[in-house]
């Protein structure tokens, strides 16, 4: 197949990348840091204890958490070619 001037696998290659990046983003997203706290950062419930523990570094309830994952809403892909055709949808 005629690849023009990229090199042999650069589609390949461009899909790990977004994959490899929309998956290192994703992780970020879910790992919480630093210490956790007693109450949840946006409403003042008390966190319990079992989710203080399992979840090193929770802000959050559960309540709200499910309240922010369903507002939450897929983002398009990285358009990495550049291509006329992708740019159109």
């Amino acid at each position: 197949m005629a690849g023009g001037w990229a090199k042999d696998g650069a589609v390949s290659e461009q899909i790990e990348a977004s994959i490899s990046d929309e998956l290192a983003r994703m992780k970020a997203r879910r790992a919480p840091v630093g210490e956790s706290r007693s109450h949840c950062a946006e409403c003042e419930e008390e966190i319990p204890h079992a989710r203080r523990t399992a979840l090193p570094g929770v802000k959050l309830c559960i309540d709200c958490v499910q309240e922010r994952d369903a507002r939450f809403k897929a983002r398009g892909g990285i358009n990495r070619r550049g291509s006329k055709d992708s740019q159109l949808k």
